[in-house]
């Protein structure tokens, strides 16, 4: 099990099952959301992200594209986002107080068609130049 938080502390949550892929997403969007380069990602079953504390400060923004960004109302931390019908979240991986132990972060760069141009990549991770193809 994994847990998180936001900055100031007023929402934490657990993760009760596997922490799934994780990327760094460099979308305008994710920029924008975060005040930075891209955002950590990884994917979690819906049924797993738990709020155990805080989830009255915790605030959702509805993007026009259905996807929705919940944050801290307090401390503006954002911590998953989500669209309606998908049956899991994707959680931002800076707010989590546990280790995810090496070799699960981010394995993948998505979206570089658009990243920050003053922002240079120095891995070799996969990168896409929109969202990776999906399993089959």
């Amino acid at each position: 099990m994994h847990t998180g938080s936001c900055l100031c502390g007023a929402i934490r949550y657990e993760i009760r099952g596997d922490v799934g892929p994780g990327f760094y997403c460099h979308c305008r969007r994710c920029r924008k959301a975060g005040g930075s380069a891209f955002a950590s990602n990884a994917v979690v079953a819906a049924e797993h992200f738990v709020v155990t504390a805080g989830e009255d400060a915790l605030k959702t923004f509805i993007a026009d594209t259905g996807l929705h960004r919940s944050f801290c109302g307090n401390c503006g931390s954002p911590i998953i986002s989500r669209r309606e019908g998908v049956p899991q979240v994707r959680v931002r991986l800076g707010t989590l107080d546990t280790p995810l132990g090496a070799g699960q972060g981010p394995q993948a760069h998505i979206y570089v068609g658009s990243k920050a141009d003053w922002w240079e990549i120095h891995d070799e991770l996969p990168r896409y130049p929109e969202a990776p193809p999906r399993p089959r």
